[in-house]
């Protein structure tokens, strides 16, 4: 009697869990268990089911020399006929999964359980210990105190429902790296993979972006290259450290992950005046997929900040209505924090669902950009995040984006009630692949306002339509349409060619007489990359000119320009200027260093008493209003300026999950207008940073 009660307390090694009522249950029955009921009918059943396992199973050679442990839960049934058979193992390792399968067909047929004398089947749960352990073993283990405990007639053993126990949780092995997820579009972090994307005779569109793990993941081994990268950690808290998620949870058909997040700097800045500077971001990102088609991810970043002092003077340039210091480029509204710094919270989300392997559609608070570039004069990531509905559609040799986008107008004039004024973009962009090596995009948008309470027009939720005739019919001044054309060559897997034209107003008759007329308002990009340069592997170099004429994103009304919250949703610096960038991308396992040049010229307005000219830098003036010029329209007319700007950067990447870097960075700029004003002088600036980050979103200093 004593032998069989003590079995019962081999729980801890494994537990057996029956679902019907045991007032009129009755276990499963052995050969050597008959005419044996009630508990010791229980423990019997439960030691000859541990016997077996003991005696049975086998731990592969490698897993013992490495002295593993662990459990490996399985859940089975015994049938109305008494047959053993597995619903689910639960372990770490595939063979240990393999090898209780083949250990529990070899059950003996028993008699069946029974409920109310009738046979029926039971599910039970049993964790099987490994390293394996006899049951004579394990009675000796256990204390004799305990043992006289249970052995008490007074303990009554409560049923609990096994449900709860019986979630089983698997290895987690990166399921993101197949999911539909969006990359968080960094260009240092897309740099790593740009050349696989870009090989000649591949048929995706890398214009797009953010790109989606399901997109890379055909060219690109996340999985095989995160192993490459691994640092031997065996702990808990090195591994968490250098390699894996904070928490990751993976089980039948679902995963998510959450890690804290970071963008801790601190540094020093010369200029005008003197700053030292510094950025303290902690943040959380939950991510996650349920089953294949709808996948997660939510941000939520507190920050406060103070920067270069150039910096600083363009963020409370465009600082909006309503007391708020400044408005930070790429993040959005800010609060003042101390005396000279600022507090900018932000939230980015995506949900995404993908219904079939040709259609995927996003709802999300965030950012998008288009082109190949590191510049985009269509749609940019420099702007601050806004709410959006993207419709992606794949097939044959195209994908065809929608993207319908919430814009705010943040200026005093704009302003009603301390209400920001509300205006709307939709978005089409077809992107083609022409040949195994030409890709061709097409480009049109409208912005439009909430006057009239207009709201969201639904002529532009249309897929398949010509803006402009919408535009046209709604009334010549509701809304402000662009049109634009991509393109990209593969000159081979190593050289990349690629462009951007965008039309914002054209005139043919104005063409016709080629005066230069401020009518002609359109912008144009030409670059190229080249990859593994000069046959040093994961060496990017590339070289990018863009040039935008005066008034291109301004309009008649600057409610409907092409811009949000004070922010051009094209290019950063407006309209009216020209620029150069020259960029070297160098990863070697977790070393990396970038290096980027600027050099640009700009047209500034004067804005003094005696000229209030507008010479279309300024996007958020009408262009109706003090224009400078009808003809003779130069790009750099105003207060022409130089500017150039050398920003060179080298780290080390601590984790991979994360994308956490640990980085120092230096920035010189010179800018030298023809005419020293208030708001635009001849400025030197250093600016030498250090710190670590999360390197999720694109910080852009080159203002």
């Amino acid at each position: 009697m004593k032998k069989y009660l003590l079995l019962t307390l081999l729980t801890f090694q494994f537990a057996l869990f029956a679902q019907e009522n045991k007032s009129v249950e009755q276990f499963p029955v052995f050969s050597e268990c008959e005419n044996l009921n009630g508990n010791q009918l229980e423990a019997c059943f439960y030691n000859h089911v541990q016997q077996h396992v003991y005696s049975n199973f086998k731990v592969a050679d490698n897993l013992t020399q490495n002295n593993y442990q662990g459990i490996v839960i399985v859940l089975f049934e015994v049938n109305e006929k008494g047959v053993f058979k597995v619903q689910y193992v639960d372990s770490n390792e595939a063979d240990l999964i393999e090898e209780a399968k083949r250990v529990f067909g070899l059950f003996p047929t028993v008699q069946p359980p029974t409920f109310n004398g009738k046979p029926t089947y039971s599910k039970y749960t049993v964790r099987i210990g490994i390293p394996l352990k006899n049951p004579a073993e394990i009675v000796a283990e256990i204390p004799v105190e305990n043992q006289a405990k249970n052995n008490s007639s007074e303990k009554i053993k409560e049923k609990e429902f096994p449900e709860y126990d019986q979630i089983v949780y698997k290895k987690f092995n990166n399921p993101q790296f197949e999911s539909h997820l969006n990359i968080p579009f960094s260009h240092s972090y897309y740099a790593q993979f740009d050349d696989e994307m870009n090989q000649v005779g591949t048929n995706n569109h890398t214009a797009s972006k953010p790109y989606s793990y399901a997109e890379v993941s055909k060219y690109y081994s996340f999985v095989e290259n995160n192993k490459k990268i691994l640092v031997d950690a065996s702990g808990w808290w090195s591994r968490k450290l250098w390699n894996e998620n904070t928490v990751e949870i993976q089980g039948d058909d679902y995963w998510f992950t959450f890690n804290p997040i970071l963008d801790l700097q601190m540094g020093k800045a010369t200029g005008k005046n003197d700053k030292s500077t510094f950025i303290n971001t902690r943040g959380i990102q939950v991510q996650g997929g349920l089953g294949k088609e709808l996948d997660f991810t939510t941000t939520i970043y507190e920050s406060q900040g103070r920067f270069a002092d150039y910096f600083n003077r363009y963020s409370e340039s465009i600082k909006p209505s309503g007391g708020n210091p400044a408005v930070i480029p790429g993040i959005g509204i800010a609060k003042e924090f101390k005396t000279d710094a600022y507090d900018m919270p932000l939230a980015e989300a995506n949900l995404t669902y993908t219904p079939s392997k040709m259609i995927n559609l996003q709802l999300g608070y965030g950012r998008n950009f288009i082109g190949d570039g590191y510049r985009s004069l269509i749609t940019t990531d420099g702007v601050s995040p806004n709410p959006y509905f993207k419709i992606n559609t794949s097939f044959w040799k195209i994908k065809y984006t929608n993207t319908y986008t919430w814009l705010k107008d943040v200026r005093t004039d704009a302003t009603v009630d301390g209400t920001y004024a509300r205006k709307f973009m939709a978005n089409h962009y077809l992107s083609w692949n022409a040949t195994k090596r030409l890709n061709i995009g097409f480009f049109e948008s409208v912005v439009w306002s909430n006057q009239n309470n207009r709201g969201f027009d639904m002529s532009f939720v249309n897929p398949i339509i010509f803006y402009r005739s919408v535009e046209f019919a709604s009334s010549s001044k509701s809304g402000n349409a662009l049109l634009g054309i991509t393109s990209k060559y593969k000159w081979n897997n190593k050289i990349n060619l690629y462009a951007q034209f965008l039309l914002d107003e054209f005139s043919l008759g104005d063409v016709k007489k080629q005066d230069k007329s401020w009518r002609n308002k359109f912008a144009y990009q030409l670059g190229a990359k080249y990859y593994n340069a000069f046959g040093i592997e994961n060496l990017l170099l590339q070289a990018e000119y863009n040039r935008v004429r005066p008034y291109v994103y301004s309009h008649s009304d600057p409610l409907t320009n092409y811009a949000s919250v004070n922010q051009s949703l094209g290019h950063q610096w407006g309209a009216n200027f020209s620029e150069f960038v020259a960029i070297a991308r160098y990863h070697n396992g977790r070393i990396f260093a970038d290096a980027k040049l600027t050099a640009g010229t700009r047209g500034f307005d004067f804005d003094t008493t005696e000229n209030t000219l507008n010479y279309g830098g300024n996007i958020y003036k009408d262009y109706d209003e003090n224009r400078a010029f009808d003809t003779n329209v130069k790009i750099g007319q105003g207060n022409k300026t130089t500017v150039f700007i050398a920003d060179l950067q080298a780290g080390y990447l601590i984790n991979p999950s994360t994308n956490l870097k640990l980085f120092g960075s230096l920035i010189y700029r010179n800018f030298n207008p023809t005419l020293e004003t208030a708001a635009v002088f001849k400025e030197n600036t250093t600016w030498f940073s250090v710190g670590i980050r999360s390197d999720i979103f694109n910080w852009y200093f080159d203002y």
